[in-house]
């Protein structure tokens, strides 16, 4: 029995160290981009997520126009056994202004299991006061956000995402497509004092 723990302990320890050293150089790489570059990749990646949401979910781009602004955040996360994390960057825009603010995102997680995963977001805010609070007060997404997909009366466009509160939703994108239940629990977000 203690081979067995000690194997897979050694097994776990050896492909926590080969996925960190094999993404060492992509990170020392974007360390060494300049703050326009690092704005740019985010833009770029929040633009491929809008395309991705709007093709799976036509309506939710006349819902995101109309909206008093919108948020868009990538995310990679891995968990070995008891304990994971997973961090992003996103952008939000004021669609009245057009500002937009570099945010951050962090991920922690607990209970069984490994793997790697790696999903996009998109919020939507439809009051002025949910898009200031959400910058300008961070916003942490607890075990308490658990929720399934929902159709609004308001329109189809809706559909596929989930209310996080009042005027505020949310849709995941994962690889296979429009999640239809929220995984991105215990996720705190907040500015990106690199990027802004």
């Amino acid at each position: 029995m203690k081979v067995k723990t000690v194997s897979i302990l050694t097994l776990a320890i050896a492909i926590t160290t080969a996925v960190i050293s094999s993404a060492a150089p992509v990170w020392a790489a974007k360390k060494e981009a300049t703050k326009a570059e690092k704005q740019a990749e985010v833009r770029k990646t929040a633009n491929e997520t809008l395309n991705s949401l709007y093709k799976l979910q036509p309506g939710s781009k006349e819902v995101i126009r109309k909206a008093a602004g919108y948020a868009v955040f990538s995310n990679f996360g891995m968990k070995i056994f008891v304990a994971g994390s997973g961090s992003g960057k996103g952008i939000v825009v004021n669609n009245a202004t057009k500002k937009e603010t570099f945010m951050k995102m962090i991920e922690l997680q607990a209970g069984l299991g490994f793997g790697v995963k790696k999903f996009r977001l998109v919020w939507v805010f439809q009051t002025e006061a949910a898009l200031n609070g959400f910058v300008n007060s961070g916003w942490e997404l607890g075990s308490q956000a658990t929720a399934s997909a929902q159709y609004d009366a308001k329109g189809a466009g809706l559909a596929g995402a989930v209310a996080i509160s009042k005027d505020v939703w949310l849709y995941q994108l994962t690889d296979d497509g429009l999640a239809v239940e929220l995984t991105a629990k215990g996720t705190k977000y907040y500015k990106d004092g690199d990027l802004n």
